[in-house]
């Protein structure tokens, strides 16, 4: 069954064809590690998490490659304001390597708890500046860049198809908001010029040497130089969130071809925002929900996930939070359902013994039709409703692969419980007058046997028991 995922790049569903039969490479924009993630953030992680399972179920073998930014990243995307990593220094009055690799941490934590698979190469910008400097030395080489008293910059009017990754509509706007952007360097020459190099910031703790003097990588080269390090100068997808496309993955895209003069990423995926209320959650809007806030009001996470399989990644997700006084722990509607949901569904896979799709044939024709709704662009929300719709405790595990709600440690085979030595007793003496083919003996040694809140059965193997 063919596989097909929606490509920002063309703006149509396609069938996946990976580089290399079999194989597929695979990088996710991470986390900039100077705050906590919230909820917001992780629901793009968690799309990326099912998108990598989705795949390795179809029996690719994927090469999940997601960057540690710690460092370089402004307050605004298009290179504007403060370094997030000093920001966060200065707020919390610790360094920018302490602040990054707390946070890190926590980011790690975070994933583990929502049963999200660590990817297979998780690295850290300050740790490949060297390929850094090395990709910008290409563009340099190439005539691609210029440099003014505050760095490097790539200019976007040397490439001839920068944009292509957004509508014309949202290139224009982007453009606009580059001119009217704070603290934009004045020897800047048109307004989607973005930073390769950052330099004439002696304040900044985080520097290194570089043929453009002492400073440090902008945000943008780190993604290029560590995919390309990692999964070759072409590479089959790359994801984000949305708010990614319009500068972040365009300026990716910029940089990388114009220095290999090769396609850089077959694959564009990107997962739309969860909604407080009707507005995106964002750190900088005061609207931090965190993992931890939800436990500590009292949520599985996982029923987080379960929730966000409810929506389709391409979807925005509506949420509302309620806080409670303490201003620590809140509720939301849509969590007690979805929690309620996954309790109710951990008890039913628990009962592996009573499955509707017991046949074969009506099993395989199950299975079909949700993984045909799982390789349609990762349809899980209707993936999700047919296997509740079967409500067959074999079907939920066997997607469980890709669903990641651990049904293995979590829904438990029912174990019988040892029948007391007086119920064995009137079996044994049951199984004794059926033999000597005194049937009223042991109809009424039967109901002895059920009268002590047991049932016994009889088999070819002998009798057997189980409690009422």
């Amino acid at each position: 069954m063919d596989l097909t995922l929606y490509n920002t790049l063309t703006k149509t569903k396609e069938t996946f064809e990976p580089m290399t039969p079999g194989r597929v490479g695979m990088y996710t924009c991470g986390p900039t590690v100077y705050n906590y993630a919230h909820i917001g953030n992780l629901r793009t992680f968690l799309f990326e998490d099912l998108l990598a399972r989705t795949l390795r179920f179809n029996g690719y073998d994927v090469t999940h490659v997601m960057n540690i930014t710690d460092v370089g990243h402004m307050t605004s995307d298009a290179d504007a304001g403060e370094d997030k990593m000093e920001t966060a220094a200065r707020r919390e009055n610790k360094d920018p390597w302490q602040i990054a690799r707390f946070y890190e941490a926590a980011f790690v934590r975070d994933l583990e708890r929502l049963n999200i698979r660590r990817p297979d190469v998780l690295p850290r910008a300050t740790e490949h500046v060297e390929e850094m400097i090395a990709l910008n030395r290409q563009l340099e080489e190439k005539g691609f860049t210029y440099q003014t008293r505050e760095g490097l910059y790539f200019d976007t009017s040397k490439d001839d198809d920068y944009g292509k990754l957004m509508p014309r509509l949202d290139r224009d706007n982007q453009l606009v908001g580059a001119r009217e952007a704070v603290n934009v360097d004045p020897e800047k020459r048109h307004p989607g010029d973005f930073v390769l190099w950052f330099g004439n910031k002696p304040g900044h703790i985080m520097q290194w040497e570089s043929p453009w003097g002492v400073g440090y990588p902008g945000w943008h080269i780190e993604c290029s130089a560590m995919s390309m390090k990692y999964l070759g100068e072409t590479f089959d997808i790359h994801c984000g969130g949305i708010d990614h496309i319009p500068v972040h993955n365009t300026n990716e895209i910029a940089q990388s071809e114009s220095a290999t003069d090769k396609p850089f990423v077959r694959y564009w995926m990107h997962a739309a925002f969860l909604n407080l209320g009707t507005k995106k959650m964002a750190k900088s809007a005061g609207s931090i929900l965190t993992v931890q806030a939800l436990i500590d009001s009292g949520y599985d996470p996982l029923a987080y996930r379960y929730l966000c399989l409810q929506a389709h990644y391409r979807s925005p997700l509506e949420f509302r939070w309620t806080w409670n006084e303490d201003g620590k722990t809140g509720r939301a509607q849509s969590l007690d359902t979805a929690q309620a949901t996954l309790q109710r569904l951990y008890e039913r896979v628990s009962h592996a013994e009573d499955d509707p799709l017991a046949n074969e044939t009506a099993y395989t024709q199950a299975y079909n039709e949700v993984l045909g709704y799982l390789n349609d662009d990762i349809a899980l929300p209707q993936a999700v409703a047919t296997l509740h719709t079967y409500n067959s405790p074999r079907l939920w595990r066997a997607f469980d692969p890709v669903l990641g709600l651990d049904f293995e440690s979590r829904a438990k085979p029912r174990v019988e419980e040892a029948a007391p030595e007086d119920v064995l007793a009137l079996v044994e003496q049951r199984e004794q007058a059926r033999k000597a083919k005194d049937f009223a003996r042991a109809d009424a040694l039967r109901k002895e046997v059920a009268a002590l809140g047991w049932e016994v059965a009889d088999s070819p193997q002998g009798p057997t028991l189980k409690r009422r």
